[in-house]
């Protein structure tokens, strides 16, 4: 009876209210039946809405880019393909039909990118039409598309070694990260295996290698701005690679970004500002005992290194289109951080720590990030990485949680709730 009567009062609160601005009392622990979707977050006075309808639909990776060229729909997937959201409107309907591997979605068009069958594709959100871009090479994959949208990156291994994609037979969740990841880090990086990291024309389908390696090339990223500028990183145990690097897509200009100076000093999870003028990423002085989000410039050389306590580090981070602010996805304790009461979605606000000193422009700036507590993520397991972004409006901050049982996308409002809803 108590059921019937809580469900019931859900269904008089939506229809009451649009999604928006409904409000509803802090989650409870998972029950059968479909989740809320708002509520005020009791320990942090923020408002949280479920973006998305469908178990097993995800945002995308922390790094991609999420988010439809004219800014106004969430593109995101679900279990039969991919789907794009009005966030104006919270409607949803489905754009790539079967199973696909969303790369990003275009900053000039409205088009998405995917990778299906071993080939590249994309289609347009809008009107539906879907090009085939080329067929990749074996055991090749395609991670970004470039400012202008001309060209795809992506890397292959050669020969016939190995892939190591680590065992996704040990995952509840095609998302969740594989029990025997550092393992399995450890293995790839080892293997020496040689790589091939090449370019895609979009509009001839041309492939076209440009840097070859033996170490493990990953995470390859576009500017955001500069269509021929390349990041990517050399994969593998943070503590054993020196891991960030930018190339030119002709080839030339190869350039480490970040030069370790401390014995077990890590740096990872690198990510573009969204003016490509700087790169951001997570640094430990040394691994798991002090923190840092840092930032390169890449016109001027600078250096900023903002500090977070042990509680506020997070898997990963990103930041707001105009700069000013950042959101993190904190982190159990499991994670390097080993933090006690870090499963939070956070929002922090960078501040530099004025120059009294010795005025020298080759050293690094400090400062320090000011925390502020959205979302209590408590009752989410943490193999599932929330992935935060914030919405181009910066009103929102998008994240994937498992809180209640299935994968859901949600969104945490920036601005605190005026008030907060009681049961």
């Amino acid at each position: 009876m108590m059921l019937m009567f809580r469900r019931l009062a859900v269904c008089l609160l939506s229809a009451a209210v649009p999604l928006l601005f409904a409000q509803a009392a802090a989650p409870a622990p998972a029950v059968a039946g479909e989740p809320p979707t708002s509520w005020i977050d009791s320990d942090t006075g923020h408002r949280v809405v479920r973006l998305t309808r469908e178990p097993g639909s995800a945002s995308l990776y922390f790094n991609q880019n999420g988010y439809t060229a004219d800014g106004k729909k969430l593109v995101y997937t679900i279990p039969e393909g991919v789907s794009v959201l009005d966030l104006a409107t919270r409607q949803a309907r489905q754009v790539v039909q079967g199973r696909a591997r969303l790369v990003d979605a275009g900053r000039k068009t409205q088009r998405v990118y995917y990778i299906r069958d071993g080939a590249a594709f994309s289609t347009d959100t809008d009107s539906g039409d879907t090009r085939k871009i080329a067929a990749l090479p074996p055991r090749g994959s395609i991670a970004t598309v470039n400012a202008d949208e001309t060209l795809l990156a992506g890397t292959y291994i050669e020969g016939q070694g190995q892939d190591y994609g680590g065992s996704r037979a040990q995952q509840s969740h095609p998302l969740d990260q594989p029990r025997n990841k550092g393992q399995m880090m450890e293995e790839r990086w080892a293997a020496r295996l040689p790589m091939a990291l090449f370019t895609v024309n979009v509009g001839s389908g041309e492939i076209k290698i440009i840097h070859k390696s033996n170490d493990w090339l990953n995470h390859l990223l576009f500017s955001p701005t500069d269509p021929a500028l390349l990041m990517f990183c050399h994969e593998g145990p943070w503590h054993k690679v020196d891991r960030i690097w930018t190339i030119r897509t002709d080839g030339a200009q190869l350039k480490k970004i970040h030069t370790r100076t401390m014995a077990m000093e890590i740096f990872g999870h690198e990510f573009w500002g969204v003016d490509g003028k700087t790169i951001w990423y997570d640094l430990q002085t040394p691994r798991g005992e002090d923190f840092w989000l840092a930032g390169y410039n890449l016109d001027t050389g600078e250096r900023r290194w903002y500090h977070l306590q042990r509680n506020e580090w997070s898997i990963h981070f990103n930041v707001s289109r105009d700069g000013k602010l950042l959101c993190g996805d904190g982190g159990d304790p499991g994670q390097v951080a080993r933090a006690p009461d870090g499963q939070w979605i956070y929002l922090f606000r960078p501040e530099i720590i004025p120059d009294r000193g010795i005025q020298d422009k080759s050293f690094v700036q400090p400062g320090v990030l000011r925390a502020e507590r959205l979302v209590n993520m408590s009752r989410h397991q943490y193999r599932l990485e929330p992935n935060v972004s914030f919405t181009p409006d910066q009103k929102w901050v998008v994240f994937r949680s498992n809180m209640f049982g299935p994968t859901y996308v949600f969104a945490v409002e920036v601005a605190k709730a005026a008030g907060k809803a009681t049961e």
